[in-house]
């Protein structure tokens, strides 16, 4: 069912050459940006109208406003399923321990007596966050957008969801319970690139009514491929989290690992979409060989096998991975940088701290991508497609700036000026070192 590369035996290449060996899914967001690029200045210049075509269209619904009612968000909370509460409840009580560890505090260097450069770190004053609403249902990933924006003291949050035909065009019910829990009021019905560009322009005018939603600094949160493309298309005029891509998991494993447990993880991330990536990188044929007879039967316990998951596995973006060992394993998945990467080898938390490039590391058998992608605490927003090489999964720093604050006295600029009129001069700026012999009467001092 699922593919193999034999990097066995020959050298490992190194860098690109090595990265262009591993399977990866095609994700052509420059393609989808010509598509995506019209919509948006639709939006820019119809605004609500724009988002209520847009609805009926691709949604399938008919909508009279965008803006979701408070009472549809605490009906929605009223209605939620006792249990369904209570795990969204523990997600986000993990999720604040950890995000909030994570806030920046003011640190003041003094550089020389006198001079200080001070970093003072402010959160962005207004963020749209998305959560997607296609094939599957994510109050999970409200919470993971939420919470670290909370936790950065972001001011205003909005969130945007594709509305739902069977719940009268708003989005699912347990997204607006979600949103309820976390105490975010301000939601729209809207889905896909819209969504974006109704964060990105905003649709404020005396035409907009109550639907009308202030343009944000900053926009995170998964989607599709026109989420990612209007993401790109508006990088620039605002912030990003990142371009997301198909969801992926690696997982390195050895002979010690548990196959049924490492198919089982393999599956669970291919649910996700047909185009989801599912790659094991080992040195055991044995362990490959005993995964592959794992998949059959867990598959036929399960659902959506058809639509996605046998897509996904044997998908060009999937594949078992063998190298001659460990080490060689490690160079693989550093090359592959995947979204979401299992260690299960022998001493797996020393071989988990020798990586490099993950979105997220689940180390050793107790801790799978299933339990990130819920209640560990951490961040599910993850960089995809390779990105993890130089990119961070969203967190409390992801909706934080830092500024410098420079503050010389009189004398601690004087001891420093001849150093700052020669780089002047060297780099043929005389303005520069002009402005400040004009504050020591057109001298450097000391000279």
């Amino acid at each position: 069912m699922i593919s193999r590369i034999d990097l066995r035996g020959d050298a490992l290449p190194d860098g690109a050459a090595l990265r262009d060996l591993l399977p990866r899914a095609e994700f052509d967001v420059e393609a989808a940006l010509e598509k995506v690029r019209p919509l948006c200045e639709d939006v820019r210049h119809r605004g609500t109208a724009a988002l209520i075509e847009f609805a009926r269209r691709f949604d399938g619904v008919e909508q009279e406003r965008v803006r979701v009612p408070r009472k549809a968000l605490t009906e929605a909370l009223e209605a939620l399923d006792p249990a369904v509460r209570a795990a969204l409840e523990e997600s986000i009580r993990r999720a604040r321990i950890v995000h909030r560890a994570q806030r920046r505090e003011q640190h003041t260097t003094q550089v020389v007596p006198g001079g200080t450069v001070t970093e003072k770190w402010v959160p962005v004053q207004r963020v749209g966050l998305y959560a997607p609403g296609g094939r599957s249902v994510y109050p999970s990933s409200v919470i993971m957008n939420v919470v670290p924006a909370q936790e950065a003291g972001v001011e205003s949050i909005a969130l945007a969801s594709p509305p739902q035909k069977e719940f009268g065009g708003l989005p699912h019910p347990t997204i607006l319970a979600a949103c309820a829990l976390l105490g975010v009021d301000e939601v729209y019905a809207v889905g896909g690139a819209q969504a974006v560009a109704m964060f990105a322009y905003g649709t404020e005018g005396p035409d907009a009514g109550p639907d009308g939603c202030a343009p944000a600094n900053m926009v995170t949160g998964p989607g599709n491929i026109w989420v990612a493309a209007a993401k790109r298309y508006f990088t620039g005029r605002i912030g990003i989290d990142t371009e997301a891509g198909p969801t992926e998991i690696a997982v390195l494993a050895d002979a010690t690992a548990d196959p049924a447990h490492v198919a089982a993880d393999l599956i669970s991330q291919a649910e996700h979409d047909p185009m989801a990536a599912a790659v094991l990188v080992t040195d055991s044929p044995e362990l490959a060989d005993a995964v592959e007879r794992e998949l059959a039967p867990q598959l036929a316990a399960t659902r959506h096998v058809e639509d996605r998951i046998v897509p996904a596995l044997t998908g060009k973006q999937s594949a078992i991975v063998l190298v001659d060992g460990v080490e060689e394993g490690l160079r693989v998945v550093d090359a592959y940088g995947a979204e979401h990467l299992e260690i299960q080898t022998a001493d797996a938390a020393a071989v988990a701290a020798r990586v490099r490039n993950a979105g997220a590391i689940f180390v050793g058998p107790w801790s799978p991508v299933s339990l990130g992608d819920y209640c560990a605490g951490s961040n599910h927003v993850l960089p995809t497609g390779g990105c993890a090489c130089h990119s961070s999964g969203l967190s409390v720093q992801s909706f934080l700036r830092g500024i410098h604050i420079v503050d010389y006295s009189e004398q601690a600029l004087a001891e420093v000026t001849h150093h700052v009129v020669t780089l002047a001069e060297a780099e043929d700026l005389p303005a520069h070192g002009a402005a400040l012999k004009a504050r020591f009467g057109g001298q450097v001092p000391g000279q």
